[in-house]
């Protein structure tokens, strides 16, 4: 249940079940969100979002990044009902609250935004 951790990169690489369950309920029990960038390494789109959603990751310090190649861990795709790459998913309270698909990064940092501010909101 090792999660590896890219290079100094703040996006937690999922690499099995256990360790999206672990990160998951982690992020659930401190009340933090999570974004997942669903990829696979055969889509262009998706691996050009990879540095993107790493300044994304680098400039949300209160948000979990995580990524899941859908090939590696398909359990979770399934279970997230991913059907398309690359597909960005916010998580708030352990549950799904909202869904990008497509490589649009500004429609994700406005996702990743609201998500984040309303973390602020009810912490305060």
């Amino acid at each position: 249940m090792e999660a590896t951790e890219q290079n100094n990169s703040k996006v937690v690489l999922i690499d099995c079940l256990q360790s999206w369950e672990f990160h998951v309920n982690q992020a659930y029990n401190q009340n933090t969100p999570v974004v997942v960038h669903f990829t696979a390494s055969w889509c262009m789109p998706s691996v050009a979002m990879t540095p993107v959603f790493e300044e994304l990751a680098s400039s949300y310090p209160e948000v979990l990044f995580l990524t899941v190649d859908v090939d590696e861990v398909k359990e979770v795709a399934t279970k997230m009902d991913v059907k398309a790459m690359p597909t960005f998913l916010l998580l708030k309270d352990g549950a799904a609250v909202d869904k990008v698909v497509g490589a649009n990064p500004e429609e994700i940092k406005k996702r990743i935004d609201g998500v984040a501010e309303s973390t602020r909101v009810s912490l305060a």
